[in-house]
């Protein structure tokens, strides 16, 4: 199995290869992080530039797990844009993509740190949103439970015969789910760094994307 199944508040999440998370019951995907127009920020400020083919590789990505999961509702968990004016000056055809794969779906922005005012594409846009026990926003917050969130952009750095990787990863513990960054141009945050430690419980995993997820406890990352 590609995929990791697990339990946060008695309801069955996936945790997808691709960094998306699956509620079966409900029909939901939920992703993260999507900062779509990051190359466009970049250029716009003079820095480095970077290839500006993100985010046709974040949606293909995007549209293939729509069409794994058969979803009903998706929930984009905020930084879906990486500021304001990316998400005013996405391609025509990048619009006409995104309006395609809403249609017959409820579409949910959250709102994030990047991007915190609403875009000009379909959707309802919220702050955070309450799905029986689950909370879903952007940045997590320690006091709180039962909570899907993201900002962090998790990953884990291993060794394995010798060689080290780092892939971007899941959080998990028995109260939340930190969810990795799924856009293309992302980087990311070690999950033994602070202030992940402080938030996850001693006993939390890292669920490691790539080809499959690999569960590996967090007291094991390198």
């Amino acid at each position: 199995m590609d995929y990791f199944r697990f339990f946060i508040a008695e309801s069955e999440l996936v945790a997808m290869p691709s960094g998306a998370l699956w509620w079966p019951a409900q029909s939901i995907l939920c992703v993260s992080d999507l900062h779509f127009g990051k190359s466009n920020r970049l250029a716009r400020k003079g820095h480095s530039w970077m290839p500006p083919y993100e985010n046709q590789d974040t949606l293909l990505r995007l549209e293939k797990d729509l069409d794994t999961t058969n979803t009903k509702k998706i929930i984009c968990l905020g930084d879906s844009f990486d500021d304001n004016e990316a998400s005013r000056s996405l391609p025509l055809d990048e619009v006409l993509w995104i309006t395609r794969m809403q249609a017959g779906k409820e579409w949910v922005w959250i709102s994030g740190n990047h991007d915190p005012s609403p875009k000009n594409l379909g959707g309802s846009f919220l702050q955070s949103l309450k799905i029986e026990k689950l909370n879903f926003q952007h940045i997590a917050n320690a006091e709180k439970c039962c909570e899907i969130s993201g900002h962090y952009h998790p990953k884990i750095k291993v060794k394995l015969q010798g060689q080290s990787f780092t892939k971007h990863c899941f959080l998990v513990d028995e109260n939340r789910v930190i969810m990795p960054a799924y856009g293309t141009y992302t980087g990311g945050l070690y999950c033994n760094s602070e202030p992940l430690r402080s938030i996850m419980q001693k006993k939390a995993i890292a669920l490691m994307t790539g080809k499959k997820v690999y569960p590996i406890p967090i007291s094991k990352a390198y």
